[in-house]
């Protein structure tokens, strides 16, 4: 179970909400299963600190931390690999990589990551790639093969056929709504169930995340559908697609 990661709105949290939350969820689970934080940011020292700050609750409570590429300043590879080294260095649990240059605008190279993960063999644990490349995703996982580097889908559209080429999971969105079916889906590989899903799937990022999977979860009975600004829920005429999807799926 993901925490505090880019589905959600952790980016314009306070660290007291962070805690709360960190808290909250750390309470439910009670060790049922394994936990992860989404922790990264554009400023180097400044993850360094929450890392610091956060130390005594990642030890006791979390499995690893999810950190995304640095956003906005766009470093080179050289920066990335920096970047990353040194979080390795100071987190006391392993990193999973985030590449997502479509909110980052900077794409980290397959070989980049295994640099990082040869640098900090021990630290780096794995990658969620959400670059949407799937040529690229496949070049690292061929090329992670005998590092004990878990590559890892950020794209729920490309599940299924990251799966087939040797990746080792989907960190999901839809998730958020169907638990039981895409848990299912990435089991079994099932082609059939990622084009049923495929429509929402599209409709939760049209109008940018996390506002789709909300509407999901509104539409079901579960949360109101508020955002934090900048973000807005989604249009009218969107919701009622996503409604008729929904009731399609049933």
């Amino acid at each position: 179970l993901v925490v505090l990661g880019t589905t959600g709105e952790a980016a314009t949290m306070t660290w007291e909400e962070k805690a709360q939350v960190c808290a909250f969820i750390c309470e439910k689970v009670n060790q049922r299963l394994p936990l992860v934080l989404g922790l990264g940011g554009n400023c180097t020292a400044h993850v360094l600190e929450e890392i610091v700050h956060l130390s005594d609750t990642l030890t006791h409570h979390f499995s690893a931390i999810l950190s995304v590429c640095p956003y906005y300043n766009k470093p080179n590879q050289e920066g990335l690999y920096r970047h990353f080294c040194a979080i390795a260095k100071a987190s006391p649990v392993p990193i999973i990589l985030y590449n997502v240059p479509g909110r980052t605008g900077v794409n980290l190279l397959p070989e980049t990551a295994i640099r990082i993960k040869r640098a900090c063999p021990d630290q780096i644990m794995g990658i969620k790639e959400a670059s949407g490349k799937l040529d690229q995703i496949k070049h690292l996982i061929e090329i992670a093969q005998g590092e004990d580097l878990l590559v890892i889908s950020g794209d729920d559209s490309l599940a299924v056929p990251v799966m087939k080429a040797g990746g080792a999971g989907l960190i999901s969105v839809a998730s958020n709504a169907w638990p039981e079916q895409i848990g299912k889906m990435i089991r079994s590989l099932d082609e059939g169930m990622q084009q049923r899903y495929g429509k929402i799937i599209k409709y939760l990022f049209e109008e940018g995340n996390p506002g789709g999977i909300k509407t999901v979860l509104n539409k079901m009975g579960l949360i109101e559908n508020v955002l934090r600004l900048p973000l807005v829920p989604n249009s009218p005429i969107l919701q009622g697609q996503i409604e008729k999807e929904i009731a399609s799926l049933d």
